[in-house]
């Protein structure tokens, strides 16, 4: 007999825990199982490459709730738990040791998996494909002060982690396939700037370059690149993007194209089955388009949004998240479709250090970037929502 919840959640870090609370707020007798795969309660992300490598907060605090919280909620936790299949019909999710429960409503908040080299010696084990607690564990061990580490990728996770890493005086040295730092989203002045600055303080950058092969030499990684370069590192930190985890969707039947298709009510293919987070495809209302999202806040909101709409609430995803990230001095906030692809105006205080970039397509906003600016967000997110064609002369002063 199998084990029977009316709310079953798959995943068990942000959008999980959050649909978890969601579900609590209209609904607060309803059985609730929440499976993670890892071995840690839900934590925030964020600070595994910012808060906690600059002691702004303690490995205790990135932790959602206590299990105290859950207890008091009657959601039943379990981590270490992998789900190997799904069955519609019958209404059940497996676990990986054959145990089966039923549910009347799932949430698959599978996230993502760290997109991985795939090259000879990628599995060494110095080698940290970075996303978990687990990896920053491991990374704070290796990364003692004037240890050499190697970073492969220069976007959200490389450069924040070796600002980390250079914070904690470890000899850092950047490898990435793109002309300069963040390049899909910062525009070619911001980011050469920002490059600048972290060559002035000391890392090696090499770009448009990649790893070939890694091999172990005693304790250290020997590192040969596309580009002729052999180098040496204690750790090599791996940041080159993400791939939603879409395989439990694709066994159960469910419609994927770049994540777990979802309608506006976050509802997959099949009305009782849920996703979102890092891994679903849904409609961003003010964009008009289908869009995945990969960032903290949207995880929280969509979350939480999603288990209300499982308790019952029926209500459209209309939220525009933001993002955000902190490179040395240079700190930023997001929204909208940041992507260095578009047309974009830069309304700078003081050029490549304060000021607000705007994303356009065909005149109309798309996105915005508050770098330095802060208290704005709700002010970008207004601009975009208007949806009007404006000029530079328009964007001269219009946030700041």
């Amino acid at each position: 007999m199998a084990n029977r919840y009316r709310y079953i959640i798959v995943g068990g870090q942000l959008a999980g825990a959050h649909a978890a609370d969601g579900i609590r707020e209209l609904d607060g007798d309803g059985s609730i199982l929440l499976l993670g795969r890892e071995n840690h309660p839900p934590y925030d992300r964020p600070p595994l490459s910012k808060a906690l490598w600059l002691g702004k907060k303690k490995l205790e605090d990135i932790f959602l709730h206590d299990q105290a919280y859950y207890e008091r909620q009657h959601i039943d936790v379990r981590l270490g738990a992998t789900v190997a299949a799904v069955d519609p019909g019958a209404k059940t999710v497996t676990d990986s040791h054959g145990a089966t429960f039923e549910f009347e409503k799932l949430l698959l908040a599978t996230g993502g998996r760290p997109r991985r080299l795939t090259v000879p010696g990628s599995d060494l084990p110095g080698v940290l494909h970075y996303r978990q607690l687990d990896d920053y564990m491991r990374a704070r061990h290796l990364a003692r002060e004037g240890a050499a580490a190697l970073v492969i990728g220069g976007g959200f996770i490389g450069s924040e982690m070796a600002a980390a890493l250079h914070a904690n005086k470890v000899r850092v040295t950047m490898l990435f396939d793109a002309p300069y730092l963040v390049d899909r989203v910062f525009p070619e002045g911001l980011g050469r700037a920002l490059q600048k600055d972290y060559v002035d303080r000391g890392i090696t950058v090499h770009v448009n370059d990649t790893a070939e092969a890694l091999e172990a030499t005693g304790d250290r990684i020997r590192v040969r690149t596309r580009g002729g370069l052999d180098i040496a590192a204690d750790l090599v930190v791996v940041g080159i993007g993400l791939v939603p985890e879409t395989s439990l969707a694709e066994q159960a039947g469910l419609e994927v194209n770049n994540g777990i298709v979802v309608d506006e009510q976050l509802r997959t293919s099949h009305p009782d089955i849920y996703a979102a987070g890092d891994n679903a495809s849904f409609p961003y209302q003010a964009l008009g388009r289908r869009m995945r999202i990969e960032h903290w806040d949207h995880a929280v909101n969509q979350g939480k949004h999603a288990g209300r709409n499982m308790a019952g609430a029926g209500q459209a995803y209309t939220y525009m998240p933001y993002f955000f990230s902190d490179l040395f001095e240079f700190g930023y906030e997001a929204v909208g479709q940041v992507d260095s692809r578009l047309d974009v105006f830069a309304d700078w205080q003081e050029e490549n250090k304060a000021g607000v970039l705007y994303y356009r397509e065909n005149g109309l906003i798309r996105g915005v970037m508050l770098c330095n600016v802060w208290g704005k967000v709700e002010a970008a997110r207004d601009l975009i929502r208007r949806g009007k064609k404006l000029t530079d002369e328009d964007l001269s002063g219009a946030i700041v």
